[in-house]
């Protein structure tokens, strides 16, 4: 059941949470657009997990009320404020594509709370020193960041217009992404019942305004408000080397900047990829927080010793990649695809 906190600034954040509510909690942070019903195991796939998987809607997205001049560097308060709501210590936080930016603001704003951080298929900041940010981009996406450069304006104009198509008829936005999708990303996006969840992760973005997608295309083209430097708890970096809609360069540049990343570029992989590989991800999170837990050793726990980390059999993982996930949005789509 969908919950509701009012936040500092009077703001109301809607949030949910699946899985093992003794288990180790997760922060998924979706894509854009996109929102708290985005892609994720199932419960009972959180349950094997040990996980407690919470998402919430960014300001503006469903019915989280809008944040004006939102920066990336705000999600972190949100996040802080719903994990006292919680009553949580300390948790793990996860980012897809559009969400990436906002873990990080999470791993480098609350410091010890946030134990352990994975990004997968992210952008880098805007104004990234040595790196050619466009480059390997649909064209759709690269006119759509310079849509969003000209000003909020033309930027309001654009998405306000789609997401009043997409709430009359979701498909509209994944017919916009077929023709650059990728034969990787068409495997995923084809199967009848991610579409249908693609369908209703779409239409609850947009279903009381465009502003939470016109405010992350924003906020993303800013200074994001935070420095990468200030990350000091574990970042697992993750990419597939054919994603067209945020380049693996990206996250290539992300992992020069945060001090002790661990960079896992995959082959043959794309964008919508990373949803496939959340369950493992979950447990790589999960893990590496244990790790921290074990003091006085630099040996991870018996748990988190095998590449997967351990929480499930090889076995049990390849099925969960399978079978587990109830897939939603990810990314920047039509606007910027970052996000699946």
């Amino acid at each position: 059941m969908t919950q509701a906190i009012v936040v500092s600034d009077d703001r109301r954040v809607t949030y949910d949470w699946w899985g093992d509510p003794d288990g180790f909690p997760v922060f998924l942070m979706h894509g854009t657009p996109g929102s708290h019903s985005g892609p994720r195991p199932r419960s009972s796939v959180l349950y094997r997990l040990g996980v407690q998987l919470i998402c919430y809607n960014r300001p503006g997205y469903g019915e989280s009320t809008r944040q004006k001049g939102r920066r990336v560097v705000d999600a972190a308060e949100d996040v802080k404020a719903i994990a006292e709501k919680m009553g949580l210590g300390t948790f793990g936080v996860v980012g897809r594509s559009g969400g990436g930016p906002h873990a990080l603001a999470c791993a480098a704003q609350l410091g010890k709370q946030v134990s352990s951080t994975a990004v997968l298929v992210s952008l880098a900041p805007h104004n990234a020193e040595g790196l050619d940010w466009h480059k390997g981009m649909t064209e759709s996406n690269i006119a759509d960041y310079n849509l969003a450069d000209g000003g909020q304006l033309a930027v309001e104009a654009d998405l306000t217009e789609r997401a009043e198509l997409i709430r009359r008829d979701p498909e509209n936005l994944l017919k916009f992404l077929e023709k650059e999708l990728t034969d990787l990303d068409n495997r995923v996006v084809t199967d009848v019942s991610i579409r249908q969840q693609l369908h209703v992760t779409y239409k609850e973005a947009v279903q009381e305004s465009a502003y939470g997608w016109i405010d992350d295309v924003l906020a993303f083209r800013r200074p994001w408000g935070f420095d990468l430097a200030e990350i000091k708890s574990p970042v697992l970096l993750w990419h597939g080397t054919e994603d067209v809609f945020s380049p693996p360069s990206h996250t290539h540049w992300l992992a020069e900047k945060i001090s002790g990343a661990t960079l896992d570029i995959q082959p043959s992989a794309a964008h919508f990829d990373a949803v496939r590989i959340l369950p493992r991800i979950l447990a790589n999170v999960k893990a590496r927080s244990e790790r921290l837990r074990v003091e006085g050793t630099q040996e991870m726990p018996p748990a988190a010793q095998s590449r997967d980390a351990g929480v499930l059999s090889a076995d049990d993982l390849s099925e969960l990649d399978d079978n587990s996930v109830a897939i939603g949005t990810c990314g920047l789509v039509a606007a910027l695809v970052p996000g699946k």
